[in-house]
């Protein structure tokens, strides 16, 4: 279950990003929060603030994707992790100086965002850097552990923290820039010579366009980047949901709203413990079937009449959650050669966080005019249907091909991007992505 954790850089980056994330859920506990106490508790304005961190996805992740194939990526997560901490610390003085607006809360979780979107896919293409392809998937698994664990303690610790403090959210935004702090010391501390850097991409035009290019002409990409669109945009919203539930439907404060972010977070914790155990790339079906067990589970819970009952089922929608994703972020990492990894994560983290601009908003006008129930069903609702829909396509033997289309001319790849991965890593990367012999591709209905 933990057997990445025996290389020592990733050992390293584990311990210092549990530190991080704990502090990275603090300071979202405390932004929700915040903004409500600004905005005379409006849903509209806290989908707002969700839109405003997870939009700048959509325009800096491309170039965030092709950075990490250009760009020693250990250099580039400490100038993101730098410039995260700096934003956490002007929010964090401007409330402990009550000079605080709302519109300073949207300019600076703007910027957060802009900061995440360039660090994710460095982040996530940096993991088979420390690990290699052979325990890459164990690794996936064990980041969203870690994310997880951190989201059990730092919502309960920010939840305590605010009402000791009175309401007064600027300690948990203290912590959270320390945090990374902690992040950039063990980036500094690892052994370089340890490290298995792929082959850096040189500069050259239309480089953006042949990622995309690669991620379209492998269908199977496109499969696991539309449910990701989806689920992520329709069914990740529980930072609105939760806290509107908490504060509206249920009548309470930051204590309940944060035990609540920890009981959805022990489930989450569950399914990313239960994802360590899977050594091969998961299958397309497998994909479906966990977000359809996510939908209807999203919707169960919306349905939960009091206060206890919807805990208790957060907790097996957190777990569903997190297999879905897990299995989705390994089937597209371990579906990808080397050079390309960083610009196809790019657009995965476009897929599934880029519609949270739509969605957010959207499940906070539906939460604020129809009641913070709907916005749980009509979202899982959705995930519902479009999950049925892929099901459907793949009963019928229509599934997209796991073999890449014919290439056209505007296809083709430069030069410096076709050099192949190394003999064992390439050959485990054709097992896993159908294309070695004896594999049976889609069409054949393997």
């Amino acid at each position: 279950m933990f057997r990445a954790l025996r290389v020592p850089n990733y050992r390293r980056y584990a311990s210092a990003n549990l530190v991080s994330q704990t502090g990275t859920w603090m300071q979202r506990i405390g932004q929700d929060w915040l903004v409500l106490q600004l905005s005379d508790d409006s849903g509209v304005a806290l989908g707002l603030i969700t839109a405003l961190q997870f939009a700048p996805t959509v325009l800096f992740s491309p170039y965030g994707g092709l950075l990490a194939d250009r760009y020693p990526k250990r250099r580039l997560l400490q100038i993101s992790q730098a410039s995260m901490g700096l934003l956490a610390l002007v929010l964090a003085v401007l409330v402990a100086t009550g000079s605080v607006a709302l519109w300073h809360v949207f300019v600076l979780a703007a910027g957060l965002g802009a900061a995440a979107a360039i660090d994710a896919p460095v982040r996530q293409s940096f993991v088979s850097e420390m690990v290699g392809p052979e325990l890459l998937t164990n690794a996936v698994s064990l980041n969203s552990t870690i994310f997880n664990g951190a989201r059990l303690v730092g919502p309960s610790v920010a939840g305590l923290l605010i009402g000791a403090a009175s309401g007064n959210t600027a300690p948990a935004f203290f912590i959270n820039a320390a945090s990374f702090g902690v992040t950039i010391l063990a980036l500094a501390s690892m052994r370089a010579d340890e490290l298995r850097p792929s082959a850096p991409v040189a500069r050259g035009k239309g480089q953006l366009r042949a990622g995309a290019a690669y991620a379209w002409a492998h269908r199977d990409l496109v499969l696991a980047m539309g449910l990701a669109f989806v689920v992520g945009t329709f069914g990740f919203n529980y930072q609105i949901t939760i806290a509107l539930m908490a504060r509206e439907e249920f009548q309470l404060g930051a204590e309940a709203f944060g035990l609540l972010a920890t009981v959805f977070a022990v489930g989450s914790l569950s399914g990313a413990l239960l994802s360590t155990r899977r050594s091969r790339r998961p299958r397309r079906r497998f994909l479906v079937g966990s977000a359809l067990v996510f939908a209807v589970l999203t919707i169960v819970t919306g349905l939960m009449p009091g206060y206890v009952w919807f805990g208790v089922l957060l907790v097996p929608t957190g777990a569903a959650a997190l297999v879905f994703s897990v299995a989705n972020n390994s089937f597209v990492q371990l579906g990808v050669d080397p050079q390309m990894r960083g610009r196809v994560m790019a657009l995965y983290f476009m897929c599934f966080m880029g519609g949270t601009p739509i969605g957010a908003p959207l499940i906070g006008v539906i939460a604020e005019h129809l009641g913070p129930r709907w916005g749980l069903l009509l979202g899982g609702g959705i995930v519902l249907v479009a999950a049925g829909v892929a099901g459907a396509l793949l009963a019928r033997g229509r599934a997209v091909r796991l073999e890449p289309l014919r290439e056209r001319p505007w296809m083709r790849l430069h030069v410096s991007e076709r050099a192949v991965a190394p003999p064992a890593e390439r050959a485990a990367e054709e097992v896993v992505a159908g294309r070695a012999p004896g594999v049976q591709s889609a069409s054949s209905g393997g």
